[in-house]
């Protein structure tokens, strides 16, 4: 099978391997039928992931069918659509049991598909633990419409969900890339009183204002100056998504005092907490990797129409075409928010 592969820093190939085959009872395997570029394959070729191991298949943003299953498989049977959790959990250790799945203690816990183990861009995949890691699409809703739902939509469910968003909150999101735009779609399930967009790209300021008229969209230049002029001085909740150049401090000063500051982002290089310069405004932050255990809950917001993601694909390749999407994807060409990868042409 063709399987892309992380071969060293600033190279992927596309390469033949075997496909995979069950290695513990607890494994399935599913035949990829669309899966996706994220930011963190990108970290991943730039060097910037030091666990990433050199010679495994890219990617853990998939739909698929399962075709094998191991026999302590219960929740997913061979012919089932499903999605794939970016992390791989035990569902039995202390942080599983906790919901703080990011931090499962196997071997292989958190994010291992695409990171350390083989993953998702590819035509087969090997699921660990795939009663935690698989979850059945419903019949009503397409690959498209799934495709997100077990990494950037459920980082984003994740953020909203720890960032405590009252209904007469102000909540600044920094960052509208796919993980903000899915961000700003579950906190609009949270209905809070005002949401502003703060991002940098004119396409993307006008791809927000397109689909989410009723949200404030203001360039970095200018975001500073909007939250301050607010009510209460800042933001209530800010949620830092961009991860790019000056945009932690950006988000730290757009809060009010005794504000919620969330970090989603994935930095490239290490970020300064200046405390004495904070000293006082008394923010909590919460930062980290997502803890992607609503995917069900999740699938079923979709099902009901209360969140649709699939404006965010703008392009689609097949598998053979995939170093052209890369170039697209991570150069910002052509308008593109979300590239998907469609192993069915």
């Amino acid at each position: 099978m063709k399987a892309y592969t992380y071969i060293e820093k600033g190279r992927f190939e596309l390469l033949d391997k075997p496909k995979p085959e069950i290695l513990d009872p607890k494994d399935a395997i599913v035949k990829v039928t669309l899966s996706s570029i994220c930011s963190s394959d990108l970290h991943i070729k730039h060097g910037s992931v030091p666990r990433a191991v050199p010679g495994i298949t890219v990617g853990h943003e998939m739909v698929g069918v399962v075709v094998n299953v191991g026999p302590e498989v219960k929740t997913v049977s061979v012919g089932d659509r499903v999605t794939v959790n970016v992390e791989t959990f035990c569902g039995e250790c202390f942080f599983c049991k906790r919901g703080y799945v990011n931090n499962c203690t196997d071997p292989d816990g958190g994010w291992a598909l695409g990171c350390r183990i083989d993953g998702g861009q590819t035509e087969y995949v090997r699921v660990p633990y795939a009663d935690q890691g698989l979850d059945r699409i419903p019949d009503s809703v397409t690959d498209r419409q799934a495709l997100l739902v077990g990494d950037v939509l459920a980082t984003g469910f994740w953020a909203a969900r720890i960032s405590e968003i009252k209904e007469d909150d102000t909540v600044l999101i920094i960052g509208a890339g796919p993980t903000g735009l899915c961000t700003l779609q579950c906190v609009m399930l949270k209905n809070p009183k005002k949401i502003i967009v703060c991002e940098a790209s004119p396409e993307r300021r006008a791809f927000v204002l397109h689909h989410y008229p009723h949200v404030q969209v203001v360039e970095p230049a200018d975001c500073l100056a909007v939250v301050q002029g607010l009510e209460r001085g800042g933001a209530d909740v800010v949620i830092e998504v961009a991860g790019s150049g000056d945009t932690f401090e950006l988000a730290w000063r757009s809060a009010r005092p005794n504000a919620i500051v969330t970090v989603v982002a994935l930095y490239d290089k290490p970020q300064v907490l200046p405390l004495p310069d904070m000293y006082g405004k008394n923010l909590t932050f919460k930062t980290g990797g997502v803890d992607g255990c609503d995917c069900a809950e999740i699938l079923s917001l979709i099902e009901a129409g209360r969140i649709d993601t699939t404006s965010l694909i703008t392009h689609i390749f097949p598998l053979s075409r995939i170093d052209e999407a890369y170039k697209i994807f991570e150069n910002k060409e052509d308008g593109v928010i979300k590239v998907a990868i469609d192993n069915s042409f």
